[in-house]
């Protein structure tokens, strides 16, 4: 750091919170509503101030040296507790809001769940804008760390020490046609094993099924995989062959207009644990504290729409 160095300006921690959590100029200067010529000056500055070159540019990333790396925390935390601070003197009010929010939702969580949680929005901030995500569990940690999204919801484990509350917990079973052999009689792991499975590649619990079952020696060799979970219920009412592992309680509703049946499914599996996880970058962050307890609250409250999937 240059010696003698003056307290660093504000605005500078802001730009540089920002470009390290964006690995963008072009991403943080939208952030902050400034452009990118404006974001590459106040780097300037703060690179001649740390008298470090901060980013390098690796394709099209920003990758912060060893010193950016290292003096990032310390400006979050000290940029988080100002714009806490600010935001309790301003006093965020959800009903003047005209922020643009974005979930990353699965597909049976936009389902099932976004209408609840947008009637919640909607209620208490009418203007609020929200866009939702397709989720991507392996692009997570990246999102919520760079602010890409600002919640999530999801059964899978997201590394990152990001905030996260428990909503709801699913058991799984064994959905087929009522016409299926195994409907109407008892069956075991080896029955189980030699159906003919029907997958679904989005299932964000699936890895807690595949630790199940890797766990008793079991290996599944889907014979369809689809792409989507409202192709499934017409998939198994017309094949007397083919099962799905899925929800049960999802599956339930299905079986209430399609000619499925759900049966348990002949191994413990723990129940998979469904969690909202908010992103770790500081803007909004009392829209964000608000954003995120009424998500919850509104999932938590919801029993779901998965039955829109029905049969005639």
């Amino acid at each position: 750091m240059r010696e003698g160095a003056n307290a660093v300006d504000l605005n500078l921690i802001r730009v540089f919170v920002a470009v390290t959590e964006t690995r963008s100029l072009t991403a943080a200067a939208a952030r902050l509503y400034v452009t990118q010529p404006a974001v590459s000056q106040a780097l300037g500055r703060l690179r001649r101030e740390l008298d470090d070159p901060l980013f390098t540019r690796t394709g099209r990333l920003m990758v912060p040296t060893p010193l950016a790396e290292s003096v990032y925390p310390g400006f979050r935390e000290a940029l988080s507790a100002v714009d806490r601070t600010l935001d309790g003197v301003h006093r965020f009010d959800p009903a003047d809001s005209v922020r643009l929010f974005r979930i990353a939702l699965s597909e049976l969580g936009e389902i099932g769940w976004l209408p609840a949680i947008v009637a919640a929005i909607r209620r208490h901030a009418p203007r609020m804008r929200v866009e939702v995500v397709t989720m991507d569990v392996a692009a997570l940690p990246e999102w919520l760390g760079r602010g890409v999204v600002d919640l999530a919801v999801t059964p899978s484990a997201v590394p990152g020490g990001f905030e996260r509350v428990l909503l709801k917990t699913q058991a799984y079973g064994l959905v087929m046609a009522a016409r299926h052999p195994l409907a109407d009689v008892g069956f075991d792991l080896d029955d189980y094993a030699a159906a003919a499975h029907a997958v679904v590649a989005g299932d964000s619990g699936g890895p807690a099924l595949d630790m199940t079952l890797r766990r008793l020696g079991v290996e599944i060799e889907p014979r369809i995989a689809l792409r989507q979970f409202a192709s499934l219920p017409p998939l198994l009412a017309g094949d007397r062959e083919l099962v799905a592992t899925m929800p049960d309680t999802i599956a339930e509703g299905w079986a209430r207009t399609w000619p499925l049946v759900v049966r348990p499914l002949p191994f413990e599996m723990p129940p998979v644990e469904v969690r909202l996880y908010r992103r770790s970058t500081t803007q909004h962050a009392a829209a964000l504290d608000w954003l995120f307890e009424t998500v919850a609250r509104a999932i938590r409250g919801s029993s779901g729409r998965f039955q829109v999937i029905h049969g005639d």
